[in-house]
């Protein structure tokens, strides 16, 4: 999606715009991007960031959720007091927040822009386990976040993200998404679960990026740790991807279920 910094009533009707069309088609969960309302280190956080559950931004979002009875995942610049977040939300279908999420893993560059993230959970939902982390979140040290919300159960780990490049990036000689990739495959192959990360678009126009461009390039990952969906890349490719998703189950809790999973599927196996 589109993200133009500091034009928050414009990139909130976007997303709510997105919403619609969305639930219209089909889609039970709405995934949508890193610090959508406001962009990414955009210095207007200082002054138009709002808070969660009841500021402008997250209000019209959980709105939209229970008009169209869809599971909505966003990234929010939250205000908190005296503190700005990059946060994210996943709102339920009937408009309430089920999990708050604070990045963890910000880049340096950030530091000044938002404060340290402090939580990290899982949702039980219908559709499944559901967990979300923010973009850097995902190549912590160790992998981290991610391999913790596994532990935690989550079947589907939803990631708001704001993937930028040089200006003078040429995709052809150096194709965008190893990093990404990198980090997603290997944890959603050891705990069977899905990673889906959504990028928006458009250009970094003030912040310590400034001239950078976001290029889209979302990316799902199944439970293989093989994508089953890569979204086009550029800063003008805005545009809504699907994937059909369908959960692989676990007989344990925590690191024992990868050993009981192998054994049950092991042509000796009497379980």
């Amino acid at each position: 999606m589109l993200v133009v910094g500091g034009r928050k009533e414009a990139n909130l009707q976007r997303a709510l715009d997105r919403i619609d069309e969305a639930a219209a088609r089909g889609a039970q969960v709405v995934v949508l991007p890193e610090a959508m309302n406001l962009g990414w280190t955009h210095p207007s956080a200082r002054t138009e960031a709002d808070q969660i559950p009841d500021g402008h931004a997250c209000a019209r979002l959980r709105e939209a959720a229970r008009k169209n009875n869809v599971y909505v995942c966003a990234g929010l610049v939250e205000r908190a007091r005296d503190s700005i977040f990059n946060a994210a939300v996943l709102i339920d279908p009937q408009g309430e927040i089920i999990l708050h999420h604070r990045k963890l893993n910000e880049l340096e560059i950030a530091h000044e822009s938002y404060a340290q993230g402090d939580r990290l959970a899982v949702a039980h939902t219908p559709p499944g386990v559901l967990g979300v982390m923010i973009c850097a979140d995902a190549f912590a040290r160790g992998q981290i976040v991610s391999r913790g919300l596994g532990l935690m159960g989550a079947d589907i780990i939803l990631s708001p993200c704001a993937w930028a490049v040089p200006a003078d990036h040429d995709n052809e000689t150096d194709p965008y998404g190893r990093l990404w990739l990198d980090n997603y495959c290997p944890v959603a192959r050891d705990f069977k679960l899905w990673i889906a990360g959504v990028s928006n678009v458009g250009w970094l126009t003030d912040g310590p990026w400034k001239g950078r461009k976001c290029i889209g390039c979302s990316l799902v990952v199944g439970p293989d740790g093989q994508p089953v969906l890569v979204g086009p890349y550029g800063h003008d490719a805005d545009t809504i991807l699907y994937a059909g998703i369908e959960l692989e189950s676990r007989p344990a809790r925590g690191e024992s279920w990868e050993r009981l999973w192998r054994e049950s599927r092991s042509p000796d196996s009497t379980h």
